[in-house]
């Protein structure tokens, strides 16, 4: 018997494991979001930082995924790409400011 025939006998569909996921993932970026606001030095905020919006990009996907809406994945989508500007422009600033990542 595989996972996926326990789970159904159980009583749990694919739905529920991955709401259940997500709420792991919002377990993770809670410890996370300690490190970003008390990180001893910038290079572990920006990090932590880089991750919670990770961390965020992977939540909306499975939200998406687990309630059948597809809007949650567009969503997702912008949001990695506006992390990915944030990553690059705080790489950038920390730079000019004479500090390297």
């Amino acid at each position: 018997m595989s996972v996926a025939d326990a789970a159904l006998i159980a009583g749990y569909t694919v739905g529920d494991g991955l709401l259940i996921a997500a709420t792991l993932f919002v377990t993770l970026a809670i410890a996370m979001l300690y490190r970003a606001i008390l990180g001893p030095t910038n290079q572990d905020r920006v990090l932590a930082v880089n991750v919670l919006g990770t961390n965020t990009v992977v939540i909306l996907a499975l939200l998406g995924a687990a309630l059948g809406e597809p809007w949650f994945l567009d969503i997702a989508l912008v949001y990695a790409l506006l992390n990915f500007l944030m990553s690059i422009a705080i790489s950038k600033f920390t730079v000019e400011r004479g500090g390297v990542i």
